[in-house]
């Protein structure tokens, strides 16, 4: 059965944030958009015509990453039984930190952020500080319910985010690979949503 429109737009962008990700990736901020159109397997004018500029492109790009690591914040069941939301948020942060693509992709932005801020800009407030800012709307609300005391949510949410990350995220970024595994990974999240719930609960 053929796709209706909105089906062939949504697949189209997809493809093109697959291929944005794996060309910024391997190039940096100053990966051609024509290259990312070819490797999408879209002409370069789709690309404008879906994001604009390629500052909207990291942008969406960043956005949909924070989209999955938030995930576990939005399940029916967050509200319910915080310390697995946390946990699940914390895992998918760090599992999203230390993947070899996200730490290729992150020294690229980090070598290319002075000569292209509004690029690198554009992906900080779409990528770390909108996952922090969800994390602090999810403990806003739970502060609110009376299910924790967070009287700063967004300082409680930076506390979080750097409990979860440690020093994992940069021994990647220099080449000291830790090495975690799914289950390293899903000890140290459950772990600091345990510790966390300690310091912060109601």
């Amino acid at each position: 059965m053929p796709r209706v429109p909105g089906q062939i737009d949504l697949a189209k962008r997809q493809a093109i944030l697959d291929a944005a990700g794996a060309v910024l990736a391997e190039r940096g901020m100053a990966a051609s958009m024509a290259e990312i159109a070819r490797r999408a397997g879209v002409s370069k004018q789709t690309i404008y015509n879906h994001f604009g500029r390629k500052a909207e492109l990291v942008s969406a790009l960043s956005e949909r990453r924070t989209q999955e690591m938030t995930a576990p914040l939005r399940t029916p069941e967050a509200t319910a039984n915080p310390e697995d939301a946390l946990a699940g948020f914390a895992a998918s942060l760090l599992a999203t930190a230390v993947a070899p693509n996200s730490i290729a992709f992150m020294r690229m932005v980090i070598q290319g952020a002075a000569d292209m801020p509004e690029l690198a800009r554009a992906l900080y407030d779409a990528g770390p500080r909108a996952s922090r800012g969800r994390l602090a709307d999810f403990l806003a609300a739970e502060h609110a319910a009376g299910r924790l005391n967070v009287p700063d949510p967004r300082q409680a949410a930076e506390f979080f985010g750097g409990m979860a990350l440690g020093s994992y995220q940069m021994a990647g970024l220099l080449g000291a690979d830790r090495d975690l595994g799914e289950a390293q990974i899903a000890a140290i999240a459950r772990e600091a949503a345990v510790r966390f719930l300690r310091a912060y609960g109601a």
